[in-house]
């Protein structure tokens, strides 16, 4: 007697709607525009809290208290140091990439990886996984400024102990310290990208993960996704489209060419939210607040393509996303633009790592099945002669 063993039904493209593990990190409740970090709203955090507060939720399961911040800040800034090796060989590292610095990112993330001697997660206990995660989390702004300056023939500089995560970010990058107006802007949106669901790179970072892998291999894997255009890459991109548009009076025939020509609008849409993206509101706000021509083109285009949408495509709810204003923001406090999606790795490489030491109590690889739908198998295998 022959057994069959039924195929496994098709899934939907892109695995949408798909519950694939169980986290206690948060969730994206799209229909609501409601996304949370362990029982908090995302957004009340990035208004209340420092990003190091936040990254002790995910990380340590709780908000700290001022004992507890005080020593989570000594200890980040403790681990800022790079390996000799590595400070060494940043021009090298440069040179492998000096127009992509998410490409130096994941060369200098993975020979530091390698330089410290991660071992597979696999053979860690708990304290040991969680101190790999933490330090190398509190190397990426480290790393991201220096290779982006050794790449435009400026020598990288220190990090300071006396700076938070984010103030130390922007004085890495621009050699001068920032404005406490500056930093608390940029911490809004470190703090509101931390982590965001099972997007592409934190779903990467979970596979990889699940396998034993040491913790730089995680991030790297999650880098490489974070790099596509779809997923990370858009901040830079919402920014050409206003430059392309140049003056408020141009933004509604932009948007109804764009339109016209089914072209997509980069900084708006999401594969979850169906209305306002929280994250966008929140950003709006701190655009505003920190003015000036380019966050008013912004709102303007908003609207106009807000008002394009409702003509031209009344059955589709597409609203501004996190992007879209990002771009305003980090160009606002002074980053390069190339240094954009770097910088939003900056924040969820946070939220990667706490997904990595969750998935890695697991202890089960992640290994899930295809439905098969070529032809038919099996069939004999013809001679070379007669293919």
């Amino acid at each position: 007697m022959t057994t069959t063993t039924a195929a496994p039904t098709p899934l939907p493209p892109g695995l949408a709607g798909v519950v694939v593990a169980s986290t206690e990190l948060g969730d994206v409740r799209g229909e609501e525009g409601f996304f949370h970090y362990r029982q908090y709203s995302a957004v009340d955090l990035a208004r209340a809290t420092s990003l190091e507060e936040v990254w002790h939720l995910l990380v340590r399961g709780h908000l700290p208290d001022a004992t507890e911040l005080d020593g989570f800040r000594a200890e980040l800034a403790a681990t800022r140091d790079l390996p000799e090796a590595l400070a060494a060989g940043l021009d090298a590292v440069a040179a492998a990439a000096p127009a992509d610095p998410m490409t130096g990112l994941r060369t200098a993330l993975s020979a530091t990886g390698g330089l410290l001697g991660l071992r597979p997660l696999w053979d860690l206990d708990a304290a040991e996984r969680e101190r790999d995660a933490v330090r190398l989390a509190a190397l990426v702004p480290v790393l991201v400024a220096g290779a982006w300056r050794r790449s435009r023939g400026l020598a990288p500089i220190a990090p300071r102990a006396d700076l938070g995560h984010v103030a130390n970010h922007l004085w890495l990058v621009t050699g001068e310290e920032p404005s406490e107006r500056a930093v608390r802007a940029l911490e809004r949106y470190l703090c509101l990208t931390v982590d965001h669901g099972f997007n592409a790179s934190t779903f990467t970072a979970r596979v990889v993960a699940s396998t034993g892998a040491d913790v730089a291999a995680c991030l790297v894997a999650a880098l490489g996704a974070l790099s596509g255009p779809l997923h990370g890459g858009a901040p830079s991109r919402a920014l050409d489209a206003l430059d392309q548009i140049g003056s408020a009076d141009r933004a509604r025939p932009w948007a109804d060419a764009q339109l016209a020509a089914g072209t997509r609008i980069m900084g708006f849409g999401h594969a979850v939210y169906r209305g306002p993206d929280p994250r966008s509101d929140l950003l709006r706000e701190t655009a505003i607040e920190l003015g000036g021509p380019l966050a008013d083109l912004a709102v303007a285009t908003e609207a106009a393509v807000d008002a394009s949408l409702a003509e031209h495509r009344p059955g589709k709810v597409l609203r501004a996303n996190v992007e879209f204003y990002a771009g305003v923001v980090m160009h606002e406090v002074g980053l390069p633009r190339e240094l954009f999606t770097p910088t939003f790795a900056v924040s969820r490489t946070i939220g990667w790592t706490a997904h990595v030491l969750e998935q890695a109590r697991e202890r089960k690889i992640i290994r899930p099945s295809a439905a098969y739908v070529g032809p038919p198998p099996p069939q004999p295998v013809p001679p070379l002669a007669a293919r």
